[in-house]
Order: structure tokens, then C-alpha cells, then sequence
């Protein structure tokens, strides 16, 4: 099979592939996409302008089709952004709804409007599995966006793993409405379904009353979607009559996922990945689901906790250490970034996730945070952001909360929280915390905002929070 599966499912089923109000079968996506092959063939890389909309689908398949890498490029990018996606990568053309198809690119590359009235018969042979499938663009804590290469083997691979974790069929119903540049939205919940041979109905915009009313049999969310689901008992209730409930792309805070039990019945699976490693570990669907936990490694993957001097750290379920990663769904490497590619790989191949973990005797694997970020050191103590935030979220009047290390003179970090909340007060707030962690584990400082700066995918920025 090559990475996409035309055989399974129901080839004429005329909704198979649902995007907002706009619905195919898996034979005429084909045969769009076999079109908008025949645009792109040639050329080595192309960037698609990820619009939640059909016409991204069709472009992205296409240009799989055709043995073409695809560069998503988000829609609401800046200029510079924009501008630097497209000449880093070194596309050839960009592939955009008609809508947005006019002249040339920022930096003056052809646009090529994808024509949902063409269609072909033609049957391109199947590209190399060791090709480029996505370059996707990834920002750290500096610096442009980097490309990480992702080849066709590697996206199979966990697409794999994933079916076998979540015993995820052709029978299933994929409901999401997540962002089509991310590997949540993309890879998971576009190529997933097409792969696996199950539907496809993207909501458009992630409204909880959309969730409700697609009747799915497998949810994907982000941690922000699932909040307003559980905040709508309206809108969650239906959820009941799902298989399975996927929250990944951020830390799932443990009151969510209990409102979730409470309101649909389902305990939530909580997987853990990033765009360099696709997805690597999850909780699995015949097995228990532990809030706060992401699971065990999928298939082929092995895992692997370091100290700060790069020495094993025991898996005991309390030493936090730094999470490294082996496995077939690890990336290529950062495009035109050599430096980029030696510092977050060790000598012996494995890949520096930039995240610290727990994992326990059992193999579960709780993330703790990045370690840039979420882990701060206090007075000699090395505290971990998430433990703080979700013993602020027990507090009823909290909504949001985000923990990061500020300086101070004497410990060398405090722990500083941004909250978002109703009635409540920094005294308070502090107090509370102390009541439930250990004392050094207290904020020192409690700072109340509307809200928190969060991007496409509901992750909080912290880097915005520390410079503050």
C-alpha cells in the first residue's frame, strides 16, 4: 500500500469526505487530485495555502500524487512569515483556492488555482516511500520558522501506529475542525482518515454545537476545544454516542478532562507528539486513560529520559528529566539547517525533544512541559510549570492559568502565574496553591489578564508571558 489508501472504505460513498458543507467521495477526491497532479508534476516542492476548505485537500493529495513535497503555508500569516516559508523552502508554486489565486506570491513565486471542476483518470505510479511527503515550518524560542522534513515512510508509520493504538478502521467517522498546516489537523486528521480508509467531516470552524451535531465516532481537539465542549453541556452530551475522544497539540488539564467524563461518558485519550516527531506516544483505546498522562510509546518507537548533564534519569514516575525520542516517524532533519539538526540530535541518533517527562515504572509517560520554559529552578528546587497550573485550575474561580520562571535576586527564578479568572485575587490565589503542593511550589507572583496569548492550535505562548 502506498501512503494513501484508495481501496478501503466505501470508494462511492458521496460524503466520505466532508469539509464544513462541502462533500466528495473518495473516488472523485481521486480524481481532483490526480487534476491537480498533473499542475505540480515536475516541480519538487509546492506550497499550499491551508485554508480549512476543500480545495487544501485536493492540493495536498494532489501534489502526494504526484510525488511532490508540500509546504502548508498558514492563511493567516504575516508577509514576512509568508515570505520566508516560501523562499526557505524553495517551492516551486502555490496551489490556492480560485479565491485567492491572483498574480504572484510575496516573493514571486506562481500561483496555481486549484479547479474543483477538473478531473482526471490518469494513475501516477507510487513515488518513492523515502521521499519528501510534508515540510513543515515550526517556530522554537528564536529565530525563523525552520522546515522539518517529513518523508511518506514516516507519516505511514505513525498513521500505523496510531490506527493500531486507537483501533481506528474504516468504519470510523473522523470529526475535527483543527488548523490543515499542523500535523494535528493534517496528518492526523486529513491523510489519517485517507490512509485508515474511515470518513472525513472537517467542521470548519471548532464550534462546540458543530462537534455535536457531525454524530462521529472519533473526535480530535485541542485542549481549548474541549474546554468550550465541556462548558456546553448541550454540545457534549451527544458525545456520548462517540468511540473515542483525541486530545493532543497541548496539555489537557486535568478538570476538563473530568467534566468530560462526567458530561459524555468517555475518558479522554491524550497522545503526545510534535512536528519532528509526528505522533509518538498515546494512551490507547483497550487500555486506561490517565489524566495528565499521555500513554506508551506507539510501535517502533522507543523513548528515553535524560539529565541535565545528559545521563539516564531513573523512570520512576517523579525524576523529571529530558525526553528524547527513537523511532521510524522521527522527521528528516531541518531543511537548510545543519546546526539546527546537530543540536537536537545525540551521538548515537536519538532526538532531543526539548521536553521534560516523567515516565513511570509501567512505561507512562507524563509531559511536564518544555524545558526551556516549564521547568524552573527556584531556590535549588527544580519545580515543573504543569503541576502548578493544574493546582491553580482546581480552584474554582481559575478558567486559565500559565506558570512560567521569572528572574528574581535571591532564588534565581519565582514561579509567576498568569490567570484568567472570576472573583479571584493574588493573596488568594497563592494561598491556595500552598494548601495543595508543597510550599516552594507556590506562585510568588499572581498577575490577573483577560486572557492568554495562545497560537492556531491553543497553545499558550510562554515566551510572550516570560518577556512580559
Amino acid at each position: 500500500m502506498g501512503l494513501l489508501d484508495w481501496r478501503s472504505g466505501s470508494p462511492e460513498r458521496p460524503d466520505a469526505i466532508r469539509i464544513d458543507d462541502r462533500a466528495v467521495s473518495r473516488a472523485e477526491l481521486r480524481a481532483l487530485a490526480a487534476a491537480a497532479a498533473e499542475d505540480v508534476r515536475g516541480l519538487d516542492r509546492v506550497a499550499v495555502e491551508a485554508t480549512p476548505s476543500l480545495e487544501t485537500v485536493v492540493a495536498v493529495v494532489g501534489a502526494l500524487l504526484a510525488g511532490t513535497a508540500v509546504v502548508p503555508v498558514p492563511p493567516d500569516a504575516g508577509t514576512a512569515e509568508r515570505t520566508h516559508i516560501l523562499r526557505d523552502s524553495a517551492a516551486g508554486a502555490v496551489l490556492a483556492p480560485s479565491a485567492l489565486a491572483r498574480g504572484a506570491t510575496p516573493a514571486g513565486l506562481p500561483v496555481i488555482p486549484v479547479d474543483l471542476t477538473r478531473r482526471s483518470d490518469a494513475n501516477p505510479p507510487e513515488p518513492d516511500p523515502d521521499g519528501t511527503a510534508l515540510i513543515l515550518y515550526t517556530s522554537g524560542t528564536t529565530g525563523a520558522p525552520k522546515g522539518a522534513v517529513l518523508s511518506r515512510r514516516a507519516v505511514a508509520a505513525c498513521l500505523d501506529g496510531l490506527a493500531e493504538a486507537w483501533e481506528w478502521t474504516p468504519d470510523d467517522l473522523v470529526v475535527h475542525g483543527l488548523p490543515l498546516f499542523h500535523v494535528h489537523g493534517l496528518v492526523l486528521g486529513v491523510l489519517g482518515p485517507l490512509r485508515v480508509g474511515s470518513r472525513l467531516h472537517h467542521v470548519g470552524r471548532p464550534l462546540p454545537r458543530r462537534y455535536a451535531a457531525a454524530g462521529g465516532s472519533l473526535y480530535f481537539g485541542v485542549p481549548t476545544i474541549w474546554s468550550r465542549i465541556a462548558a456546553d453541556p448541550a454540545a457534549a452530551r451527544p458525545l456520548r454516542a462517540a468511540r473515542l475522544l483525541v486530545s493532543g497539540s497541548a496539555a489537557l488539564p486535568a478538570t476538563v478532562f473530568a467534566d468530560l467524563e462526567g458530561l459524555t461518558g468517555h475518558r479522554i485519550i491524550e497522545r503526545y507528539g510534535m512536528t519532528e516527531t509526528l505522533i509518538t506516544v498515546s494512551a490507547r483505546a483497550a487500555g486506561p486513560r490517565r489524566p495528565g498522562s499521555v500513554g506508551l510509546p506507539l510501535p517502533g518507537v522507543r523513548t528515553r529520559l535524560v539529565d541535565e548533564r545528559g545521563q539516564p534519569a531513573p523512570a520512576d514516575g517523579t525524576t523529571i528529566g529530558g525526553l528524547e525520542v527513537s523511532g521510524p516517524t522521527l522527521f528528516d532533519g531541518y531543511l537548510n539547517r545543519p546546526d539546527a539538526d546537530a543540536a537536537t540530535r545525540t551521538a548515537d541518533g536519538w532526538f532531543r525533544t526539548g521536553d521534560a517527562a516523567t515516565i513511570g515504572p509501567d512505561g507512562w509517560h507524563r509531559i511536564v512541559g518544555r524545558t526551556a520554559v516549564d521547568i524552573i529552578k527556584s531556590g535549588g528546587y527544580r519545580i515543573g510549570a504543569g503541576e502548578v497550573e493544574d493546582a491553580l485550575l482546581a480552584h474554582p474561580g481559575v478558567r486559565e492559568a500559565a506558570v512560567v520562571g521569572t528572574a528574581h535576586p535571591d532564588l534565581g527564578q519565582q514561579v509567576t502565574a498568569y490567570v484568567v479568572g472570576d472573583g479571584v485575587d493574588e493573596a488568594e490565589l497563592i494561598d491556595f496553591v500552598a494548601r495543595h503542593l508543597s510550599a516552594h511550589k507556590r506562585p510568588r507572583r499572581v498577575r490577573l489578564v483577560d486572557s492568554l496569548p495562545r497560537n492556531a492550535l491553543g497553545k499558550v505562548q510562554k515566551s510572550q508571558l516570560a518577556a512580559d
